[in-house]
């Protein structure tokens, strides 16, 4: 058998090389991990075929929004969270130093979210309804990743945003496709940030979200 069948490509070493948490965190996203494994077989949470590689593409994916969260953020919100990725993962990798607010509407995927928040004691809400029912919350950090395209994804996201809020949105090759777009209605700030966990992906960071007004007409 080679290395490649036996072991993972990456595993909680090479997380740990890279993301400099503590070994008390591993053993958390330890425990995520296989929580997941376990319920993936009655929920539909990951594509199947993730999971050989999970440490890479759902562990190591999250935790390297980590670094780019602004000091001092209280308030997080995860859009469209699913398994978690990446809010759940950044509550376990804070450590704490800020709440999680998980947005999910699928009832089934909220009851696993709130087993592995029970399992581990990160510091995460779970809200179990659409984006654009959510009100009356203002975020630090909105994070999401897989959730919609971007002239979907910035709906979603407006309300969210105040004058210091910062996006961090994980994507992929189609990235400046989905840009050219979004700038037909929206105004924004964006520098996209090459993804440390996916040679073909991107951290869009975000700031300055408004939508485009018309102009009035001349009287």
């Amino acid at each position: 058998m080679s290395h490649s069948e036996s072991t993972p490509a990456y595993g909680p070493l090479d997380f740990t090389r890279d993301s400099g948490v503590a070994r008390e965190t591993v053993n958390h996203l330890s425990t995520y991990l296989d929580l997941l494994r376990d319920w993936n077989e009655r929920v539909n949470l990951v594509a199947e075929s993730t999971l050989a590689d999970a440490w890479r593409r759902h562990m190591w994916d999250s935790a390297q929004l980590a670094p780019l969260i602004p000091p001092g953020t209280k308030t997080i919100v995860d859009l469209g969270s699913g398994a978690g990725f990446p809010g759940l993962v950044l509550a376990i990798v804070l450590g704490g130093s800020a709440t999680v607010h998980l947005v999910e509407s699928i009832q089934k995927k909220c009851r696993f979210l709130e087993a592995v928040i029970a399992a581990t004691g990160a510091k995460a809400q779970v809200h179990n309804t659409r984006a654009e029912d959510l009100k009356r919350l203002k975020a630090d950090v909105i994070t999401a990743r897989a959730v919609a395209p971007l002239d979907r994804l910035f709906p979603l996201a407006f309300p969210f945003f105040s004058e210091r809020t910062v996006a961090l949105f994980l994507k992929g090759r189609s990235l400046n496709d989905e840009l050219t777009v979004a700038t037909k209605s929206w105004h924004f700030d964006a520098t996209p940030i090459p993804s440390r966990s996916d040679p073909s992906g991107f951290v869009l960071r975000v700031t300055g979200l408004t939508p485009w007004r018309k102009a009035p007409k001349p009287s």
